[in-house]
């Protein structure tokens, strides 16, 4: 069988429902990438790059059991499943940026070259 072809075209990240809007709004001021779609009840949001710019959008959806996750992971905790790469050419003025931007640093850094960042709801991101 041949494979027939695959394009990943978005991410999704889980959000507190109270919080869903305020973590679009994080990402649309990080990236500088506009929302250009929501569900009616606010609990769906999507970002998508510039024109020009490339790369599958960032969905923010609301979920009502969502629980904060810890990096790096710990037993019997919520875990983050997956996170954002994020290319920059400058590493400390991007996270200079995410920090005005209300990211945090991560306490454990395990790459000299890259600094693993949490945004407001705990999914970590990495800036390499």
């Amino acid at each position: 069988m041949e494979r027939p072809r695959m394009i990943v075209g978005a991410v999704t990240i889980g959000a507190d429902p109270a919080g869903a809007r305020d973590l679009a709004d994080f990402y649309h001021r990080l990236l500088g990438w506009p929302i250009v779609d929501q569900g009616p009840d606010g609990g769906w949001m999507q970002l998508r790059p510039p024109v020009g710019e490339i790369g599958p959008t960032i969905n923010i959806e609301a979920d009502r059991e969502y629980r904060r996750p810890v990096w790096p992971s710990r037993a019997d905790e919520q875990i983050a499943t997956m996170h954002l790469d994020i290319g920059v050419d400058d590493l400390d003025a991007a996270v200079a940026w995410a920090l005005d931007f209300g990211a945090t640093l991560a306490e454990h850094q395990p790459q000299q070259d890259v600094r693993v960042m949490l945004d407001p709801h705990g999914h970590p991101f990495c800036l390499c």
